[in-house]
This record gives structure tokens, C-alpha cells and sequence, in this order.
């Protein structure tokens, strides 16, 4: 299990968009990714899960991979994350 906190820095936190990029890129990969938000464990390879746990601007999280390629999703997330995820 490999994890990594983050400050959302998405001016309208994680709405349809930088949640659809996220998502579509972490099904990619074999290992289970969790968004951990205010104590709620979000599956990140779900878009609908992330839009429902209103991640807004300024929010930290924590990405947890765990799996066979947990390094590189994890790796992967990362640099989307800190790139704005699209935006």
C-alpha cells in the first residue's frame, strides 16, 4: 500500500470534469485507488462516488493505492493531481 495527501487546488474542487480525468485514468490500472476525504473512503475509479463526496477548493485528501501497480497508479494520480487535472 503506497498513499499521498494533496490540497485540491481546482478553483471548483473536484466537479464533473477533473473528476471524469481522474477516474478514467486510475481504472487503468489493477490496483484498488481510494480517495480518502473527511473520513469517507471514496472509490476513485468511480466517477459518481467522487462527485458525491463534494471535494472542493482547498479540501485535502489522500490517495491510497493498493494492488500489483499501486506504484504507478499511485505515480500516475499524482502527477494529474498536481497538473490540475485538466484545467
Amino acid at each position: 500500500m503506497v498513499s499521498k495527501k494533496f490540497v485540491i487546488e481546482n478553483e471548483q474542487g473536484l466537479h464533473m470534469r477533473p473528476a471524469g480525468v481522474l477516474a478514467k485514468a486510475v481504472t487503468k490500472f489493477e490496483s484498488d485507488v481510494t480517495i480518502i476525504f473527511e473520513d469517507k473512503k471514496i472509490n476513485a475509479k468511480s466517477l459518481l462516488n467522487i462527485i458525491g463526496a463534494c471535494i472542493k477548493c482547498g479540501s485535502e485528501i489522500e490517495l491510497v493505492c493498493e494492488g500489483p501497480d499501486e506504484e504507478a497508479a499511485l505515480a500516475h494520480a499524482t502527477e494529474l493531481i498536481e497538473s490540475g487535472l485538466g484545467e
